[in-house]
This record gives C-alpha cells, sequence and structure tokens, in this order.
C-alpha cells in the first residue's frame, strides 16, 4: 500500500534513514518492519527561525517493496540522414538544442571553439598557476560552457519559459543523481558535471550528429535576409539554419553581429565583487547556532537584495563550501566568479555582490573610468565610436571590459586579484593584510573603495550594511571582497521573435540563451535552447 505524506522534521530525522522510517512509521502507526520503503520526493531546508527544520514530501510503502526509481526516459533516434541544423556553442544551451533536435529529427551539427571539457582543464589550471588565459579555452570557452566549472546549479525561476522537470531528467538520464528530481535548491558539482556533459556529446554522437571542438566561428552566410550556415576562422563552411549559442563571454561575435548589421541592442548588466567569508562563519549565520550545520545539515545558502539609490544590489552565483576561480577569457583582463564541488564541503563560501547598471548610467563618473580604463592604444581604438555613443550596442560591453581592465591593472597586470577585507572597504579603510582565501592565482591588498566606480562601490558599502543588519555577523572583517565580478549576463541583446524565436530580420538564425540575452543560468539556458530547436524543426517541417 502506498501512503503520500508532508512531513516537517528536524535534521537529524530528513538525513538519516533510519530515523526517518522510524519517524513514518510512527506518523502512519505501523510497525517500522511493515515499511518496506521510503521514497523522498521533494526536500527542503526551512531555517527562518532558530530552530531548523527540513521539509519532506515522501512516498511510503507499506507491506509492498517500492518500484524501481525510474523517470521517463527519453528515446533518441539516429539523425544521420536527417536535414541538418547548426548549433554554434557547447553550453547548456546549445547541448539542450542539439538533442532537442535529434529528438525532432534533424541532425546538429555542434561547433565549439574551445576544447572538450577534460582538455580543457589543463588550460584552466595554468591561468592560476602560470597567469596566462588562452582566449579560447578557459572558464567560459569550451565544452559545456561557463556552467562546466561551476557549482552545477540547476534552481531556477524561470518556471514559466518551459519543462524544468524535463530539464532535470534530461541530465539524470546522461548521469546526475536523482537527488536533482526532488532537492528544491538542486546541483550537481563541478567535480561530477564534466562526466555527464561527455555523456551528452556521446548522446549526439551515437546519434548521427557532429561535435567539433577548437572551431571558432566567425561568419554567418547569408543570402539575402536568410541565414544559410555558417565559416569557421579556419575556412569551413558548413550549411544549414543556424542555432547561436555562444555564451555571455563572446564579445567577439558581438562585434562581428554589429559589423555586420545584425540587429542587436545593449542591454543592463550587474558587476560588482565576489565575497568569500569562511563557510562555518555562513553555516552559524544561517542556521542560528554556534555550532553551525552540525552533523545533518548541508553547507548553509544565503540570498539578499536591497534597493539603494534606485539600483538593485543582490547576491548571486552563491556557491556554498566553494572555491573562487578566475574567469578571464583574455589577457589583460581580471574576472572573478564561484563553483563548488558536489560535497560543497569547502573551508569557504563565496557569492556574487554585484549592483544593477543600465545603458542609461554610462554618464559623467562612469564614462570618464570607461574612457581612463580603455585609453591605451589598441582599445581606444577598437571602442573609438563606442566612447563617444553611450547609446551605442556594444557601449554596457565596453563598460564590462573597462572594469575588467582596470581590475588586471590594480592586480599587477597578472591574474593575481585585488582584494579588501568587507568591513574595512565599508569604512573605506586600507587592509593593511588580508585573511586566506581560496582563490588560488594569488590576492594584493587594494583600496577598492577608492578605485572601483563610486557608482558601484557606494551601492555595494550601504546594501552590506543592510544585509548585516539582517544577518548580525554577516558584516565582518572575516570576509573578502575580491575584485572583479562582471560576468553575470550577456551585456547584448540579440533580437529574435516572441513566437518564431527567430531572429526579427534574418530568417533561419535562432539567438540562443545567456549570450543572446535570453537566459540567466544552467537551466534556462537549457530551456531556451530546447525552445530554439523545437521552432527551428517546426519552420523545417513548415
Amino acid at each position: 500500500m502506498l501512503k503520500n505524506l508532508t512531513l516537517r522534521v528536524l535534521p537529524q530525522v530528513a538525513y538519516d534513514a533510519e530515523n526517518l522510517r522510524r519517524h513514518v512509521a510512527d506518523t502512519l502507526g505501523v510497525r517500522p518492519a511493515d515499511l518496506r520503503d521510503v521514497r523522498i520526493r521533494r526536500r527542503s531546508i526551512d531555517a527562518r527561525q532558530r530552530t531548523v527544520f527540513v521539509n519532506l514530501t515522501i512516498d511510503a510503502y507499506i507491506g509492498e517493496a517500492a518500484p524501481a526509481l525510474d523517470f521517463p526516459r527519453i528515446a533518441y533516434p539516429d539523425v544521420a540522414a536527417a536535414p541538418r541544423a547548426i548549433v554554434v556553442g557547447a553550453g547548456p544551451g546549445g547541448l539542450f538544442a542539439a538533442l532537442r533536435l535529434i529528438e525532432e529529427g534533424v541532425c546538429p551539427i555542434v561547433l565549439e571553439r574551445g576544447k572538450d571539457v577534460r582538455e580543457r582543464r589543463r588550460d584552466i589550471a595554468r591561468i592560476s598557476r602560470e597567469h596566462l588565459v588562452d582566449p579560447e579555452s578557459n572558464y567560459s570557452f569550451g565544452e559545456g560552457g561557463a556552467g562546466a566549472y561551476s557549482d552545477g546549479k540547476l534552481y531556477t525561476r524561470s518556471k514559466k519559459r518551459g519543462n524544468v522537470e524535463k530539464i532535470l531528467r534530461v541530465f539524470c538520464q546522461h548521469g546526475a543523481s536523482t537527488d536533482i528530481l526532488c532537492d528544491a535548491h538542486p546541483h550537481i558539482g563541478t567535480d561530477r558535471l564534466p562526466r555527464i556533459i561527455e555523456n551528452m556529446r556521446r548522446q549526439i554522437l551515437a546519434c548521427g550528429g557532429e561535435v567539433h571542438f577548437q572551431t571558432r566561428v566567425e561568419a554567418l552566410l547569408m543570402q539575402g535576409d536568410r541565414v544559410c550556415g555558417v565559416r569557421s576562422a579556419d575556412g569551413r563552411e558548413w550549411q544549414g539554419p543556424v542555432i547561436l549559442a555562444t555564451g555571455h563571454s563572446a564579445r567577439d561575435v558581438y562585434r562581428y553581429l554589429h559589423a555586420a548589421g545584425v540587429e542587436i541592442e545593449g542591454k543592463g548588466i550587474a558587476v560588482g565583487v565576489r565575497l568569500e567569508h569562511p563557510s562555518a562563519l555562513i553555516d552559524c549565520i544561517q542556521y542560528h547556532s554556534r555550532n553551525g550545520r552540525g552533523r545533518w545539515l548541508p553547507a548553509a545558502e544565503y540570498s539578499f537584495v536591497t534597493q539603494v539609490q534606485g539600483r538593485g544590489v543582490y547576491s548571486f552565483c552563491m556557491c556554498p563550501g566553494g572555491t573562487v576561480v578566475p574567469a578571464a577569457t583574455a589577457p589583460g583582463q581580471v574576472v572573478v566568479n564561484g563553483m563548488s564541488a558536489s560535497s560543497r564541503g569547502g573551508a569557504w563560501s563565496n557569492s556574487g555582490m554585484v549592483v544593477e547598471t543600465r545603458p542609461e548610467d554610462l554618464t559623467g563618473e562612469l564614462a570618464d573610468f570607461l574612457r581612463e580604463a580603455l585609453c591605451d592604444d589598441d582599445y581606444a581604438r577598437a571602442y573609438a565610436d563606442i566612447l563617444a555613443d553611450r547609446d551605442h550596442p556594444l557601449a554596457m560591453m565596453a563598460f564590462q571590459e573597462s572594469l575588467e581592465r582596470a581590475t588586471w591593472t590594480q592586480g599587477g597586470r597578472r591574474q593575481t586579484a585585488p582584494a579588501q577585507r568587507m568591513a574595512d572597504f565599508v569604512n573605506r579603510r586600507l587592509s593593511a593584510d588580508l585573511p586566506r582565501s581560496s582563490y588560488s592565482p594569488g590576492l594584493i591588498a587594494s583600496p577598492l573603495h577608492f578605485w572601483l566606480p563610486r557608482f558601484i562601490a557606494t551601492r555595494l558599502a550601504e546594501g552590506f550594511k543592510v544585509f548585516g543588519r539582517n544577518s548580525h555577523g554577516f558584516l565582518t572583517n572575516e570576509a573578502l571582497l575580491i575584485a572583479a565580478e562582471t560576468r553575470t549576463s550577456a551585456p547584448v541583446r540579440i533580437l529574435r521573435e516572441s513566437d518564431s524565436l527567430q531572429h526579427v530580420r534574418l530568417r533561419d538564425l535562432y539567438p540562443c540563451g545567456e549570450g543572446a540575452g535570453y537566459a540567466g543560468g544552467i537551466v534556462s539556458a537549457a530551456i531556451d535552447g530546447e525552445r530554439c530547436a523545437e521552432a527551428l524543426a517546426a519552420a523545417l517541417r513548415g
């Protein structure tokens, strides 16, 4: 007999199988021996009060064993002889677009500028060890995109855009733990995600699709107002409709599109710093206990948001028990991001702390900052027209890069990152020394309050005061600000129609995912990839 239960229990019950079995048996009034199986369908932590509870939705099987845990699996057909479509980029948007194309009976040709997910590791290691950034293989470029070496966070608020449950099932079908189907804030972990991405690639190849690495697309092939294929940097050409899923850091793609007259527009971004605390401190704060998470609870998460002088200040991409990593995509930049392994067992917890910035803000002080940071000859020539026009579609991208170059200069023109203690930043004091950090290329003490744009620094400081009042102990000199967090989203939107998802003018071009300005995270990018694939397949059939 199957019984469905909703329970609110202590962590030592929720996270211990035997304790949970006894609790469920008591609740149902049956002997523990008669309770054959207990299966968790939904799990979330409620840490709003001093006593932490875990909310569970459970299937209890009395007198009978639970059926084998399964979920609807997709049967991917052989599409080797099917019509072909080009997918540019092998991040979440591109990979899920390719898999959905196969479901729809279309053969995907995936072109990825970087290396496969395993080979990327060597180039990523060189960033920390030798301070060398390969512009084609780094934390953003390569198989799996920026999400491959992140926390693998799968929580999204974009539930109206598509089937989140299906995205999670596809991950499980390719090797992810089925825990992601029940956790309120599911994540995979950077130690497990590469294997899942490899399995997705193998699935594409087994069905007759193609995946080409170290193949940077540099141009669209056009016939009038129709895109009929792409050309790579080495001169090869591929024919077919195009899903453009290049990610939010492909600045050369944005420059090419603008120069080619493809309609794009600038959009708001959020920039700031990566904030790192000892994970034990965050556990104590969030779980309201001197003992922190204790034996049963996972590493604590947090989420903060406030308004300061008309702009949002908020935490972004929180990584419990994680590390801060160098995420630049070209020499002459310092960019930081966060990631964590599946266990989230590291000594530090970090998150982006960012300020909303809009195109109309690029006046006065921000415009001066942009000009000064991009004043050397190469950048002055590349951005000459942008520096003169704040309404330029690439103006926000130029500001984003100006902040990264200023950070690189402050960090000693290496991947060493400028950093400051949190309370010192708020009180506008120099940090005489810095605490230990997970950021492996190294830190240099720097007065972030002095050289960051006032537009950003003053709002961050006021936001930290609010967060410190809301969570006692959060605003502390034990925490560290590391500059600069800039790649929260794309600074450009590639305009597309809302119904067909094709570009507003060019037929057979489907701007997709984070890089096109229509997603913000692994799951929302995957959903958008599936939607673009469905629209492309429907157009082929039509």
